[in-house]
């Protein structure tokens, strides 16, 4: 057969996967099954834990098409297999979105073929009653999601709804009239059920699960071989503490499941009615809805149980639960590109490119707005997983592995013991035939394997990480991933959202500008004076919002209420009786209030101001909200009384100005916009237009907004203030003495960005900014990159002197690797130029990043993206951002921090109780200290391992053993106390410049636990072979008197009559007490403190528990003994305990305090390059002489087809 070529499943998407067809082969399942139960069920344990095995143990590789098996295997940098089996679905057509064959609708007998809601082989047994052909479709599922086979592209694909390839005129046009039942039916067995499932898996399913753990199974295995061995008390106690890890493991897993279950379910199931294609209205679950049903919403709202794009009529909407903003979204429309023939054409309908004309499942509708006597109809697009709220639940079910370099270096630790406990194993089996001893030579050498890899080591590297998850639950930091607290202890690099993150939430009216004549007037601060009550500026302001009343309380954005708030004008939801008025529409109508009328005139003509205030209302016919990709809302008003209609809009000022009559914009709006936002205010500019008397109240509700926000005439600008949260600089500040960057992603204007971040110190008074402003290729030129500098932006464009060299940033070289952060210059680039960055430039991305502080204008996925970017040069990410538009960024960093206790947390690791970024360096606090801990009990576990590994040796060597009582005391009077103890120690109470380092493989963390492990060796075997020597001589002076030919250092006084197992000798309580010492002096040698946690001394429990095993281990080495000889061996294990802590504690601050110098000059090794991308390319950034880019220079594109390289770098003159 040809080798076959390979297939993919969601190709070019984040979880794009391979994919390879298999067929159940006989003879191979034949040999599994003999193959499992001669090795006693292992095989099938090894089978179970790798999927790839197990399908290519029992099948045969073959096409995809035909196939009963698929074997997946993911594309990231983890290559996880998966494997599902192939199921057979009858069907009367290929497609759910084509129409199935014709045969459908009737048969010969007049029954109308309904389909099951079940099972495929119900349905199967039904078609197989009524029809004599049906067509079978083949799919498999994987994380919740049905993939069913292509035959055009020959591959499985997933089924999706109309978010794929259908237009916005074929929305209006083909699928506004609804499903037929029939049609309904047909494309639920494509679809199944509406609902997004999260089963909460029974107890013995679970416990199941967990046991089948090769952690556990190697515990088993540990119990059965102490069993058998008789070492019945520690294998109890082993079996204590599975039983209270597998509860405690299945209690959590349980109540996290519990917990997303009751999130997921709440309102999940209600009542809605549809509309058939014949208009009939039905009542169905909304559980049986299917993409391409009508649905209609009830106008005192409901909770959206799928992706729905509005046909007809306004929602207003909560989106909290997706966005993390609890503001109300006004939803329109989708328009018709058809109806209005001077649009700018059909498009392709998506969900977030439409997003204000979609109703996103989870989400809750508020109210609705329609026409009187028209429903507001929503077109179903996605149902189920499908879903955005699907997706984010798929996300928490199905979490991508965490990749740490500190996991991947435990894994290869634990395999050296295991390859350690392979050497011991052979010498235990080639020692006991050496002398003769057959009959524990299998329960001896397996237990030199259950003694190198000790059993309690997941616990106690876990006990750091739950000690710190408890301690940021204290200062109201909530974890959903415990496992990226660790990470979060290498965070470099923190990017912050502005508004309401480093910035007040709430934004005030420091004035506005007017603009009379083309020409600004002087700044005005109140907007609330009787002189401009009817000035179209106010209208503009009074009207072009999103604000609504819910429950008699004005709701909105916060910059429209303080907008809104500033003008004293007052907002009122139209009742029935008023749209008469209004030609049948219901609109929002604002009017001014009467505080705003002098008191003289109401005292002196009350009946004027009644007619004034009756007459002087502003209906909001149509509204285009907010788009952040668009930036800029529009309205379309009417006054009452007025026969022609009015446009207003409001938006980012550089966008305003584009969208007017270049004869309406002031010559100096550039100067006049680049000194407010300078001064970090944000400016916001408004835009007005008079409509043609032709346009009614009906041909307004379907008109694209393209068609009304051309021609405007600009009014002014309103410019608000946003300060600063108190703490934010000196948290800012606190970051840069540790080195840790910090990053601006904001959604606002650049400049603005920029004052904002000198402001709080992100950007130094005496450094350079020097903006990307990158341009497509247009025209036939290639896509280019304008260097400015930021003070000089206004007046680069004109003629001007030559720059003075000493304005050029200077590089700095450090004396650390870590310190290569050229803090002399920053770039700041917006959205749109980061987008043609990553299109033209990527070459250009690493450098832009490396040095990037102020990136503005950023759409939600540019954020995603920019993460993504810096994570690719090596850079540990933290970002911190209050929920909106940040949910994708805080799932992608490394450690997310949302400062919104809203739904759409879930998504974020840590969530702060309290919306302040000081929660960011106590975060990278308790993750420094965690994973500190973490190498604490991992060198301390190793050694532990090592130093038992050693004493059981030398006792194999004289045919002994430490007994019983003795594990139990070691393990867990002395290991589980210890461990546990510990890990207790505190976050140290500032950052520190120095990360601690991320792996365990590294020249110091090796120096030292290698080092230990010499020590260990050398004193054990030292002290056990001065024992034997000792014993020795006693025996020799015993010869005199007594028949030395049954006298051995292992007789001589050395056992008892009952003693069996040869346990009750001088070498094995030598070895004791040794390697007890051992472990308690390992304990307080790796138990660090300073820079990242508090010193052992103030850990009150780990000082009680150290001295009192201290104390107990004198007393009974101390206890009145007959044998005079013991007191040799107490002097010596007393002299022993003495010079093996100071060599310890010397050679770890040695080891602590040199670290790689030390080994450096030890060793001759020389400096190697740094392993980060981002500081590796600082360094050939120092010597560039190109970098950074010269103000007034332009990079340019090359073609596709130049090589060496994708930029060239030209100078205008």
């Amino acid at each position: 057969m040809e080798k076959e070529e390979k297939k993919f499943v969601n190709k070019a998407e984040e979880e794009e996967m391979e994919i390879y067809g298999y067929e159940l082969c006989r003879w191979k399942l034949v040999l599994v099954t003999v193959g499992v139960i001669c090795s006693g069920g292992f095989l099938l344990l090894l089978l179970y834990w790798m999927p790839q095995w197990r399908v290519k143990a029992t099948c045969k590789k073959t096409t995809l098409k035909d196939c009963e098996v698929v074997l997946l295997r993911t594309t990231d940098e983890f290559k996880i297999w998966f494997c599902a089996k192939v199921r057979v679905m009858p069907s009367l057509g290929a497609s759910p979105l084509q129409n199935p064959d014709p045969v459908v609708h009737k048969v010969s007998n007049g029954h109308t073929v309904h389909f099951c809601e079940s099972a495929a082989e119900e349905n199967k047994n039904y078609l197989k009653k009524y029809l004599p052909v049906s067509r079978a479709i083949r799919y498999f599922t994987h994380h919740s999601v049905k993939y069913f086979w292509n035959d055009s592209a020959q591959s499985f694909d997933v089924v999706r709804g109309l978010d794929d390839s259908t237009f916005c005129s074929s929305i209006h046009n083909e699928h506004s009239r609804g499903l037929t039942k029939e049609m309904h039916d047909y494309r639920k067995m494509f679809f199944g059920i509406n609902e997004i499932a999260v089963k909460v898996p029974s107890i013995f399913k679970l416990l199941i699960k967990e046991v089948l753990n090769p952690f556990y199974i190697f515990q088993l295995f540990s119990v059965i071989l102490w069993i058998t061995d008789e070492y019945h008390y520690y294998a109890l106690a082993i079996v204590i503490m599975s039983v209270i890890s597998i509860v405690s493991s299945l209690y959590t897993v349980r109540k996290q499941y519990v917990m997303l279950h009751d999130m997921v379910a709440a309102h999940s199931i209600v009542r809605v009615s549809v509309c058939r294609r014949n208009q009939e209205i039905e009542e169905i679950l909304s559980t049986d809805l299917v993409p391409g049903d009508i649905m209609l919403i009830p106008s005192n709202g409901t909770i959206m149980p799928c992706d729905a794009v509005l046909l007809s009529g306004t929602c207003i909407v909560n989106e909290s639960m997706l966005t993390g903003e609890s503001v109300p979204v006004t939803k329109i429309n989708l328009p018709n590109p058809s109806e209005y023939p001077k649009a700018t054409g059909d498009e392709i309908y998506s969900p977030e490119a439409h997003k204000r004309h979609t109703l996103f499942c989870g989400t809750n509708v508020i109210q609705t707005r329609f026409y009187t006597g028209e429903l507001v109809k929503a077109l179903v697009v996605r149902t189920g997983f499908n879903t955005a709220k699907g997706q984010l639940v798929r996300s928490i079910l199905y979490p991508k592995p965490t990749d740490f370099k500190l996991y991947r270096d435990a894994y290869w630790f634990l395999l050296s013991l295991v390859v350690v406990a392979g050497i011991g194993f052979i010498y235990t089996i080639v020692n006991s035939i050496l002398n003769e001893v057959s009959h524990t030579i299998i329960i001896e050498s397996l237990d030199i394997i259950t003694i190198t890899v000790p059993p309690a080591l997941p616990a106690a590297m876990t006990a750091g990480i739950v000690y710190a998850q408890r301690r940021l639950k204290k200062i109201g930091i909530f974890c959903i991933s415990p496992q990226r607290i660790n990470i979060c202890g290498q965070l470099n690099l923190v990017c912050f959202d502005k508004t309401g993150t480093l910035t007040e939430d709430g934004l005030d009216l420091w004035g506005i500008q007017r603009v009379e004549n083309a020409r600004f007037l002087l700044p005005e601060e109140r907007a609330c004076s009787e002189s401009l009550l009817k000035s179209e500026f106010i209208a503009c302001m009074a009207t072009c919002h999103s604000l609504t009343k819910i429950g008699g309380v004005l709701s909105g954005d916060p910059l429209d209420l303080k907008m809104f708030e500033a003008i004293g004008w007052i907002l009122e939801e139209a009742t029935e009786e008023e749209t008469a008025l209004h030609n049948r529409i219901m609109p929002t109508v604002v009017r001014p209030s009467k505080q705003l009328f002098p008191e003289s005139k109401q005292a002196t003509n009350q009946e004027m101001v009644g007619t004034l205030k009756t007459t002087y209302e502003i209906g909001i016919v149509r509204q285009f909200p907010f788009s952040s990709v668009l930036q800029r809302m529009c309205v379309i008003a009417r006054i009452l009384g007025e026969k022609r209609m009015d446009a207003y809009m409001k938006g980012a000022p550089e966008v305003i100005a584009s969208l007017c009559k270049q004869e309406t914009v002031p010559v100096d709006f550039e100067s006049v916009l680049e000194e407010y936002t300078k001064q970090g205010f944000r400016v916001i500019a408004l835009a007005h237009r008079k409509l043609e008397s032709k346009l009614t109240w009906h041909k307004v509700q379907t008109i694209n907004r393209d068609a009304i926000e051309s021609n405007m005439d600009f009014m002014g600008l309103i410019i608000m203030q946003n300060k600063l949260k108190q703490e934010t600089p000196a948290v800012l500040e606190d970051l840069h003495k540790a080195n840790i960057r910090s990053v601006m992603v904001t959604g606002d204007n650049m400049l603005t960005a920029i004052s904002v971040a000198r402001d709080c110190g992100m950007i130094l008074p005496q450094d350079k900014v020097i903006i990307a402003e990158a341009l497509p290729p247009k025209d036939g030129q290639a896509a280019r990159i304008n260097w400015h500098y930021a003070d000089t932006l206004a007046r680069c464009t004109s003629s001007s002197p030559a720059i003075n060299s000493e304005d050029i940033p200077v590089k700095l070289v450090h004396e650390s690797l870590e310190d290569l952060q050229m803090t002399k210059y920053h770039f700041a680039m917006n959205g749109k130029s980061f987008a043609v960055i990553l299109e033209h430039f990527q070459d250009l991305v690493p450098k832009l990043v490396l040095h990037g502080t102020v990136f503005a204008r950023m759409a939600p996925d540019q954020k995603t993206q920019l993460v993504e970017a810096l994570q690719n040069v090596d850079y540990y990410v933290g970002m911190c951002g209050d929920g909106a538009n940040d949910c994708g960024a805080l799932k992608r960093a490394h450690g997310g921090i949302s400062l919104s206790e809203l739904e759409a947390s879930v998504a974020s690791p840590f969530t702060s109780r309290t919306p302040s970024i000081s929660c960011v360096p106590k975060l990278i606090r308790e993750g420094r200290a965690a994973l500190i801990t973490s190498f604490c009990v991992f060198k301390f576990m190793a050694l532990y391992s090592i130093i038992q590994y050693i004493s059981v040796t030398l006792l194999y060597s004289i045919l002994s053993n430490l007994g019983d009582h003795q594990f139990l005391f070691i393990d867990l009077a002395i290991i589980l106390v210890v461990v546990f103890t510990m890990s207790l120690n505190p976050a140290w109470k500032e950052l520190v410049a120095r990360r601690p380092p991320s792996g365990l493989i590294s020249g110091p963390l090796l120096c030292s636990v290698l080092s230990q492990i010499i020590i260990c060796l050398v004193f054990q075997t030292f002290g056990f072979l001065w024992v034997k020597q000792h014993l020795k001589c006693l025996c020799c002076s015993a010869c005199n008197v007594l028949d030395a030919s049954n006298i051995s250092s292992a007789h001589y006084g050395n056992e008892t009559l009952d003693d069996e197992h040869n346990i009750k000798n001088y070498e094995n309580t030598t070895l004791f007490f040794i390697s007890s010492f051992q472990y308690l002096i390992v304990a307080i040698v790796f138990s660090k403190g300073k820079p990242f946690r508090q010193p052992c001394y103030k850990n009150l429990l780990f000082v009680t528990s150290v001295v009192v095993l201290y104390v107990f281990l004198f007393f009974i080495m101390l206890h009145p003994s007959e044998l005079i000889n013991m007191y040799c061996i107490v002097a010596f294990i007393l002299l022993y305990g003495y010079s093996d802590f100071t060599i310890w504690s010397l050679l770890q601050e040695a080891v602590d305090r040199l670290g790689v110098c030390f080994l450096s000059s030890l060793f001759g090794y020389r400096e190697k390059a740094p392993k980060a991308k981002y500081m590796h390319l600082a360094q050939e950034l120092l010597v560039d002489p190109e970098w950074p880019p010269k103000p007034r220079t332009t990079t340019e594109a090359k073609a596709p087809s130049q090589e060496n390289g994708s930029y060239q770098i030209i100078t205008l003159t």
